[in-house]
């Protein structure tokens, strides 16, 4: 495997009234292609600001940070929006959909920005939506769809422009227990295709269901191991249907 996502003495430090806040302390990380990784921390830790800089939302305050072979120190705005658009896929807590905006057209948004013409984006948003499961939905604005489905449409609008790596920040946040499964699934089957996922999680319940865990706290790693138990989504799935059988029976 090769590295597709790499920090290299990473540090990120805010100014805060008068005074300097150093929320991430020198940090290195290397996600391999193919991975599926989560950092794990409590609120305060640093971990939404490692995901941040890894995602290239974030400038770090000093030190490297390399996306599929590219140090990225030296690049402006405009490069940056363009490697991120290309290469990594997001997906938020709180989905970040468009209100009054069609599925079709909130998954077509990534690709109005990469300048892809009308007729491809709406083949491309399409087929990301039925590979979701959503492909009967594709006209219903987010207020029409459960949390599930707008965590799904999310998902889709990720994988549109067939991103190397998926970035999902706390992904399961805001929706119940079977939904979470469910994207929990979804997640695992993108990581079975070959696409590098990266969770940023609270949940240890969460982080169980990648390969690899690294723990952050106080702005440093504080461990980096393989999963020995992990968690597979799609027995979680066939056991609340199960249950859910048998309760309506």
């Amino acid at each position: 495997m090769s590295a597709v996502l790499e920090v290299r003495g990473v540090t990120r430090r805010y100014q805060l009234e008068g005074s300097e806040l150093q929320v991430l302390q020198p940090t290195d990380l290397v996600i391999e292609q193919g991975e599926m990784i989560a950092i794990v921390g409590p609120s305060g830790s640093g971990k939404s600001t490692l995901m941040h800089i890894i995602g290239l939302l974030d400038k770090p305050t000093a030190g490297e940070v390399v996306v599929d072979g590219q140090d990225t120190a030296s690049f402006d705005q405009n490069q940056l929006s363009d490697l991120r658009n290309k290469r990594i896929g997001f997906v938020f807590q709180s989905f970040n959909l468009l209100a009054k905006t069609s599925a079709l057209a909130n998954v077509e948004l990534p690709m109005v920005y990469a300048g892809i013409p009308r007729g491809e984006r709406q083949r491309r948003a399409k087929a990301a939506l039925e590979r979701v499961g959503l492909g009967h939905r594709l006209r219903n604005t987010p207020a029409q769809l459960s949390g599930g489905q707008q965590q799904r449409v999310a998902i889709a609008r990720a994988l549109v422009n067939e991103p190397q790596v998926v970035l999902g920040d706390e992904p399961t946040g805001n929706l119940d227990s079977t939904s979470g499964v469910e994207v929990m699934t979804m997640l695992q089957e993108l990581h079975a295709q070959g696409i590098t996922v990266v969770l940023v999680t609270h949940d240890d319940r969460v982080a169980r269901h990648a390969e690899r865990v690294v723990r952050i706290a106080d702005g440093r790693i504080v461990s980096d191991e393989a999963v020995q138990d992990r968690i597979f989504a799609s027995h979680e799935l066939e056991r609340l249907m199960r249950e859910k059988k048998e309760v309506a029976a």
